[in-house]
């Protein structure tokens, strides 16, 4: 077996992997796998070595932390009254992995028949199930649906959700809405309670599942700390390896068989153009010599919108377990003595898929959370519950149509993207921003719900009436959910797509993107668990390619 560890970092590798984030640890951890191949992964930021990263509600620590995580912000949104809209990105190992709310959702079936019916084949979701199953570690055993034999713990919420998410299912029967028992099987349509990635009471991810048992490999090396510039080429197209500069020092590592870009949907898109791959336009705009004209590469970006309605509660909820020094002791005694409690789990306890007037599959997504709080748009203020007994009810469109872009903002690769999601740019998605708050209201009226409601606190419904004043309410407070992709868009057409349904680059050789940035259509919910399943397949892709 090669050996790549204890020693200083060799220059040479099988296979070179950028980003060790959700998909990036699982690429390192499968080319590695059988021994065979060296690889380096390279990771632009730190180990992951804060206990707020395995602790489930650490999120709230590391949500304004330029440590682990990018901080970056949108474009002014038209759409949005020209708000610029928070952007965290997953900074070090485990990328936004390490940073995220925990929920494991796959997305419905259609999203992935659609990308198979784009001209992506092998890419249904009959063919990605296994996939899916590959990743899981289920606790009900093995199914039809669900694996139990993968890497990455799945904790179903059903018997820890606070109580009131019992008020907010009861309320889905009211209206005859269903309920489904597993939005990851059968069922996607309906309420129900959420699953997330933890293991023990702390977070689990493909970093913990995939990638540290994989560093014990010595034919596996990880450098942190180091901001990858370009990709580079040989005079027949070929990637060759990567540039990149550690404290200072230019540094140029090669790759014999393929170069894979695993730095997400803004990132992946920064070092393709920085590389002279994306539009030619743009590229001579920075002084950039092109080496292949694709203007699909930054294009197709999309993201959930999401927006809350806030509520005083009637009784006990997470707020009261959050807000005072006593109430917080004992909830870190209690996950101290063992791993359970609050600080075990994810404040996005409840929630579901629906289907609004005249759609056939589900078009909204809901959130309901035993505790409100709201986002600090200070980042030196602390992420803190609301002064009072509150729950908050939130939700965003499942297939938004609006597309935006991911841009250099200069060759300075240290210089940030600019990032324009083009917010509620068609008719579709303002429609759905007033069908979700109509969805919302109509919920909060049922006799389960209003049992445990003194009042709307925000906005109020004295405030928000019309479906005019709805739109206004989401154009104003909406804020993203932080599901970035599509970017570099997987499909059968060099001028409209980045990627083959191999997930190699169009226009060079040995030279792929496995991340979220492949997206053809955004999914469904919550993308972390369609990422990992893309990189599970991608790095199959790869160890099943014969070069010639």
């Amino acid at each position: 077996m090669l050996n790549l560890r204890d020693k200083p970092a060799p220059m040479k590798y099988d296979y070179i992997i950028v980003g060790a984030g959700s998909a990036g640890c699982i690429v390192a951890a499968k080319l590695s796998e059988s021994g065979e191949h060296s690889v380096l992964l390279l990771e632009a930021g730190p180990k992951d070595s804060s206990p707020w990263i395995k602790l489930p509600v650490g999120f709230a620590k590391t949500y304004y932390n330029p440590k682990y995580n990018y901080m970056y912000y949108s474009e002014a949104q038209a759409g949005l009254n020209n708000r610029r809209l928070y952007a965290p990105r997953g900074k070090g190992q485990g990328g936004s992995g390490s940073i995220n709310a925990l929920i494991y959702v796959r997305g419905n079936p259609q999203d992935f028949d659609d990308w198979a019916s784009a001209g992506n084949p092998g890419w249904s979701y009959k063919e990605l199930l296994p996939y899916f199953k590959k990743l899981e570690n289920h606790p009900a055993g093995p199914s039809f649906y669900r694996g139990a034999q993968g890497p990455i713990n799945i904790s179903e919420m059903k018997d820890h959700a606070h109580p009131i998410c019992q008020n907010f299912l009861a309320a889905n029967t009211e209206l005859g809405y269903p309920l489904s028992d597993d939005f990851n099987a059968q069922q996607f349509l309906g309420a129900g309670i959420y699953e997330i990635n933890t293991r023990s009471g702390m977070r689990d991810s493909s970093n913990n599942a995939y990638l540290k048992p994989a560093l014990k490999r010595t034919n596996l090396r990880i450098e942190r700390r180091i901001q990858v510039e370009q990709v580079l080429f040989d005079q027949d197209n070929n990637a060759i390896g990567i540039r990149a500069n550690q404290k200072g020092k230019i540094l140029d590592f090669k790759a014999s068989k393929e170069v894979i870009l695993s730095a997400g949907a803004v990132d992946t898109v920064k070092i393709l153009q920085l590389s002279g791959i994306g539009d030619e336009k743009l590229l001579a705009q920075q002084q950039i010599k092109c080496r292949y004209h694709s203007p699909a590469v930054g294009q197709n970006l999309q993201d959930h919108l999401c927006l809350s309605y806030y509520y005083k509660a009637s009784t006990a909820t997470l707020n009261d377990q959050f807000r005072s020094a006593s109430s917080m002791l004992k909830a870190g005694l209690q996950y101290l003595v063992n791993r359970s409690g609050p600080l075990s789990t994810s404040v996005n306890q409840a929630g579901g898929f629906y289907a609004s007037k005249d759609h056939i599959h589900p078009n909204l997504q809901l959130y309901f959370n035993p505790m409100s709080y709201q986002i600090p748009k200070d980042p030196n203020a602390r992420l803190t519950p609301e002064p009072y007994s509150g729950f908050l009810m939130a939700f965003n469109s499942c297939r938004p149509t609006s597309l935006g872009s991911i841009k250099i903002a200069s060759k300075d690769p240290a210089a940030a993207a600019l990032i324009n999601p083009n917010y509620l740019a068609t008719q579709k998605d303002c429609d759905e921003a007033i069908a979700g708050s109509q969805l919302i209201r109509k919920i909060m009226a049922t006799n389960s719900l209003q049992a445990i409601t003194q009042n709307e606190e925000i906005p109020g419904l004295e405030k928000v009436q019309t479906a005019e004043q709805m739109l206004e309410y989401f154009r104003q407070h909406s804020g993203s959910i932080y599901h970035l992709c599509g970017s570099c868009k997987m499909g059968p057409d060099p001028k409209t797509a980045a990627v083959d349904s191999q997930l190699k680059v169009y226009g060079v050789k040995r030279l792929r993107v496995i991340d979220a940035s492949i997206f053809p259509n955004i999914t469904s919910g919550n993308i972390n668990a369609p990422v990992m399943m893309v990189a599970e397949k991608g790095a199959d892709l790869i160890l099943s390619d014969q070069f010639e």
